[in-house]
């Protein structure tokens, strides 16, 4: 099959031969509905195929011309890679010839030509004045200085020199990498097959028995069959007029308006824009409901102005602004998706541009200048613009490849932050930190988990741990064990404390191995950070169920151990009693901890020796 490597779409006012020069150079009548048949208009999208001489296959797209089916227009319109702009010998430029024109511009479509149709009806010097007419309406438009071509479905002039342009038309590069993305124009149902959707393949390839998304709804769906203009396939590739058979859905659920695709395709109900008002649209005010329409889906939106406008906070016609749009429901897109605002009531095409930021934080009236300056970086490429505005939550790995495949920004554990934030972070944790030392003094620092709270509260485990470790690594703080402390930071101790310190450990040394508890070495505020102290220093232990002992009464207590498991096999409560005269309220808790030192192991009511012991 050659491949269908170019789609082209009729644009015009109604009845301004859209249909018949298709059929022309086709030989298919498009209009196949009943009422289409009876009215003589096109009502909906019409598509066929149309050989090149140079092999080529060219998807034609007849678009309805009735001001009441712009919306229909612009689903078929999105899709197109070039277009025929009709206009009528016998009318010349028409209100929707002009606004087609428009909404062409709008949806950034680079290639076309003008055919002036009906050439049959008028004589050389109206066909003449037609032209002129024509090439006036198009002036400042993508198809200034294009051709335009009398054109005759009666008597077939024109039909070569239309075919000629056609095959001047060259293939737009395509999105072949990223997500499969085909938005559904037409659904219906196939005897034997079940549920066929139809559309214009945007973005990525799809193969026969895959899995897809029916966005944004959620439904999955599995591919069964594909076709390019009733022809079988195995990959459907982008820019081609797709159909696909779809198993486990139903019709209605993959309507008109919905998206078939594979992956990472956010599905938003707030984007950041470029928006150009047209210039003979009618003032918008800042917050004005519209209507969105991108690919073959509608939504109604508010337009907020993302830049300081007059002090009337309006939009006048001609102006291009930075703009965020927020949906009443989800809307599929991707950076550089273009899109159509339409007024509510009277239905007026108001402009259009192009998406920047499908994933955008709202925007606050305060923060407007900052916007409009990350979204012109980010319209020029500057994809570090996604971090800094996902701020202190990051970006998880699976989120940034979504957006972009650069390599940017700086990783904290399994999140992207931009480096900027991952300052402001250490900053936080630093200040976090001497904090805690202000307010224990006596503590040789803090466990971690104590200080994400506050500002750091919101960071997950891993982002957390990495921000220590970052610190730690640039010497900015020092990790012992558990406790983490600002470098240089050191307990120094007063008179008073000293004195304290002493009156503590003098005690504990003569209660030996019946050790003191907290509550029987005085009430003073300062001794449990003192006794902690003892400890780090190597001067006491704790015992559960004992207290606090001295380091010389443990290692005592080690050494006997280890003495009469020299001579003994097993080691009983009875006989541990004897051994350091205890009673047993306070033997068993030091046997458990000689359990724990692995100087002894339980078995039954008796201990033997444990590894510990050597």
């Amino acid at each position: 099959m050659s491949a269908p490597s170019l789609v082209v779409g009729t644009a015009g006012h109604i009845d301004h031969g859209k249909t018949s020069l298709v059929r022309t150079l086709t030989g298919v009548d498009l209009d196949r509905l009943p009422e289409e048949q009876a009215r003589g208009i096109t009502i909906a999208l019409g598509f066929t195929p149309l050989d090149l001489a140079d092999g080529r296959r060219v998807g034609m797209v007849d678009v309805p011309g009735h001001e009441r089916l712009v919306r229909t227009m612009i689903s078929g319109a999105t899709g197109i890679d070039a277009a025929l702009l009709c206009v009528s010998a016998v009318d010349g430029a028409m209100p929707q010839t002009r606004e087609h024109l428009a909404i062409l511009n709008l949806l950034g479509i680079e290639q076309g030509a003008v055919v002036v149709t009906m050439a049959d009806l008028v004589d050389e010097e109206l066909l003449e004045l037609a032209l002129e007419d024509v090439a006036d309406a198009v002036s400042g438009t993508f198809l200034e200085g294009t051709p335009i071509l009398p054109f005759s479905a009666i008597d077939g002039r024109g039909k070569e020199e239309v075919l000629g342009v056609l095959a001047s038309f060259t293939q737009p590069s395509r999105r072949s990498t990223g997500p499969f993305r085909m938005p559904v124009d037409r659904t219906f149902s196939r005897p034997g097959f079940g549920t066929v959707a139809t559309g214009t393949v945007w973005s990525g390839k799809l193969d026969d028995g895959d899995t897809l998304q029916v966005l944004p709804e959620g439904h999955k769906a599995r591919v069964r069959g594909i076709e390019v203009h009733g022809e079988k396939v195995d990959t459907a590739h982008a820019g081609r007029r797709t159909a696909l058979n779809l198993a486990g859905i139903e019709t209605d659920d993959v309507s008109r308006g919905t998206v078939l695709a594979t992956r990472g395709v956010p599905c938003t109900s707030m984007m950041d824009v470029r928006y150009h008002h047209l210039p003979d649209a009618v003032p918008l005010a800042d917050g004005a409901s519209v209507r969105i329409l991108l690919g073959t889906a509608e939504r109604l939106a508010r337009l907020h102005v993302a830049e300081p406008l007059e002090e009337d906070d309006e939009l006048e016609g001609g102006i291009s602004v930075w703009a965020q749009l927020r949906l009443e429901a989800p809307l599929p897109c991707m950076p550089g998706d273009r899109f159509v605002l339409r007024r509510t009531s009277p239905l007026q095409t108001l402009g259009g541009g192009e998406v920047v930021d499908p994933w955008a934080p709202k925007l606050r009236k305060r923060d407007r200048e900052r916007a409009a300056e990350q979204l012109q970086r980010l319209q020029g490429g500057d994809v570090a613009v996604w971090l800094e505005r996902a701020g202190e939550a990051g970006l998880s790995t699976d989120d940034w490849r979504e957006r972009s495949d650069e390599h940017v920004g700086k990783a904290l554990g399994d999140r992207l932050f931009a480096p900027n934030v991952v300052v402001r972070l250490q900053g936080a944790l630093l200040e976090a930190l001497a904090q805690y030392h202000h307010e224990q003094p006596l503590s040789l620092g803090a466990h971690r988990r104590e200080l994400r709270r506050g500002r750091l509260a919101h960071l997950p485990d891993k982002v957390f741990d990495a921000l220590v470790d970052e610190l730690s690594a640039t010497s900015a703080l020092v990790v012992e064990g558990p406790l983490v402390r600002i470098d240089g930071f050191s307990v120094e101790l007063t008179d008073a404390q000293r004195a304290l310190s002493d009156k503590l450990l003098g005690e504990i040394r003569a209660a030996g191995l019946g050790g003191r508890a907290l509550k029987d070495l005085g009430g003073a505020e300062e001794a449990p950070a003192l006794l902690r102290l003892l400890e780090v220093g190597g001067q006491i232990g704790e015992v559960s169920g004992v207290g606090w002992v001295s380091s010389e009464a443990l290692a005592e207590l080690r050494s006997q151990v280890k003495t009469w498991f020299g001579g003994h096999d097993a080691l009983s409560p009875a006989d541990f009693k004897e051994l350091t005269g205890l009673t047993r309220k306070a033997a068993i808790p030091l046997l458990e901890w000689l359990d724990a030192q692995r100087l002894t192991r339980r078995q039954g009511d008796t201990r033997v020796a444990g590894p510990a012991v050597g």
